[in-house]
């Protein structure tokens, strides 16, 4: 295998870019040694079995906090059926199941509001580059909270249906307290729950996402003021003598409910329309310019929009020291992003604050190895340019310059001059976490960022977390 870089004949016709050439030929002895390595040298074995299945993807920090959401959820219904005697013949404790109902839906909400995201970020990164491994790996795993949302979402599901056929009991034994029009709208939002959960199944997500991004969306705003009507229903049927406004008031339910919905128009109330520059070097990527006075933090994603009520897309921030504003690197792989690249638009929508990705993960690592796959050198490069860590880039695209344009390949090899960047159209297709394994050892690095497709992330994360190297990449939860 010969030296792979980006550089064809055809690539350096000015000034300039021949002089960049020069440059970075005379500086490749870290690339030289990895890609000399990569030759001859073998994967090491994997761990124990044991530490196998632990680091595989079933059993994400996702999925965990997805089963600790769910477990805790059967403790307080074992608790309400042997201790607290919820269900008894004489009638339900109909108020605290729904207070279940209301604290599983607002974590729910919680966990994927934006400041409330970054500020868990903010704690887990804590850290200083002294503590145990061990314990900065598993906190850097903190971009699998939404483990909390799918858990605690699904048991809000389960309470809600076990709340309503205890309104039908109550309804069938004409017990006090509960109302037709209040039954029936409990029903209403199971239905509709489970609606938004069987969409937002990976594969169902995957197959019709336009439909999921719908469903979600409007689900989910549908879901919180029927929610809000039953609870004014359901507390009108309980409130006795006493008035509507004052058992409002009075109620957790009202307090918690209040809470979630301000999290979720935050957001909305920062919504604006700002101008863009957009440029598209093939017909594959539009490098998007955002001339915004307040740059976003490193590592972070902004989710952006055409029709605002419609479908919001996120996208990493690319930030420069040297630049104001930020970039947006979007690259085809649907119907909007191809027509975002043939039409590029003048104005795009923004709302809420950026928020932190997987990449952020870096600040509790002394050194990182970067690995993408085409577009997802993006959410990488802003990490590059700044430096806050020591870094190794590998990047494995087609044709890097003719897709992405000769300024930011530049930009990239002024900072990673020694980075390995392996067009796949002139080379065969590298295995990829023999290629993160080699960089691991050869650049004495600490841990692994993947940024590539789904199936490839996954290889990579487990094939360093299998072999004990702490490992990261998107996970593509809903």
């Amino acid at each position: 295998m010969s030296f792979i870089d980006v550089h064809s004949e055809d690539d350096f016709k000015s000034p300039k870019t021949t002089e960049k050439k020069n440059k970075f030929e005379e500086k490749k002895p870290n690339q030289e040694i990895i890609l000399e390595t990569y030759k001859k040298v073998e994967l090491p074995e994997q761990d124990s079995t044991h530490h196998r299945i632990w680091k595989h993807h079933h059993l994400s920090h996702y999925n965990r906090l997805l089963f600790l959401a769910t477990i805790s959820n059967l403790i307080f219904l074992a608790l309400g059926l042997l201790i607290w005697q919820w269900w008894t013949e004489d009638g339900i404790a109909l108020r605290q199941i729904s207070t279940m109902v209301v604290l599983n839906l607002a974590i729910a909400v919680l966990v994927r509001q934006q400041y409330i995201v970054n500020g868990i970020f903010w704690l887990c990164m804590r850290p200083t580059l002294e503590w145990p491994l061990w314990i900065r790996w598993n906190l850097a795993k903190v971009y699998h909270i939404g483990g909390l949302h799918s858990g605690c979402a699904a048991s809000a599901t389960i309470w809600f249906g076990i709340l309503s056929a205890s309104f039908t009991y109550h309804l069938a034994h004409d017990l006090p307290g509960i109302s037709l029009h209040t039954t029936l709208l409990g029903y209403s939002l199971v239905v509709l729950l489970v609606c938004i959960i069987i969409f937002a199944l990976p594969k169902m997500r995957s197959k019709y996402h336009n439909c999921f991004e719908c469903v979600h969306r409007f689900g989910g705003w549908a879901g919180l003021t029927l929610t809000w009507a039953f609870t004014s229903f359901f507390i009108n049927d309980q409130k006795g003598a006493a008035s509507l406004l004052s058992e409002l008031l009075e109620s957790v339910n009202f307090w918690v409910l209040l809470i979630t919905t301000s999290s979720a128009i935050i957001p909305w109330l920062q919504l604006r329309k700002i101008p863009v520059k957009v440029s598209t070097s093939s017909s594959h990527v539009a490098i998007v310019e955002i001339p915004e006075i307040n740059k976003p933090f490193v590592g972070s994603s902004s989710s952006i929009s055409l029709s605002p009520i419609i479908e919001w897309h996120a996208f990493a921030n690319i930030t420069s020291p040297r630049k104001e504003g930020y970039r947006l690197v979007i690259s085809r792989a649907g119907d909007w992003t191809a027509k975002f690249i043939d039409n590029p638009p003048e104005h795009v929508w923004v709302k809420g604050t950026p928020v932190a990705g997987v990449g952020h993960v870096n600040k509790v690592f002394k050194r990182i190895v970067w690995v993408a796959t085409g577009s997802g050198i993006g959410p990488i490069l802003a990490h590059l340019l700044h430096k806050k860590r020591p870094g190794y880039l590998i990047w494995s695209t087609r044709t890097p310059r003719q897709t992405y344009g000769n300024e930011l390949v530049d930009e990239i090899l002024c900072v990673q001059p020694d980075a390995t960047i392996w067009d796949t159209t002139k080379y065969e297709k590298p295995d990829m976490v023999k290629l993160a394994y080699v960089a691991y050892t050869a650049f004495n690095a600490e841990a692994v960022v993947c940024i590539s497709n789904q199936k490839l992330t996954r290889a990579v994360v487990y094939g360093m977390e299998s072999r004990g190297i702490p490992a990261f990449g998107a996970i593509w939860d809903s």
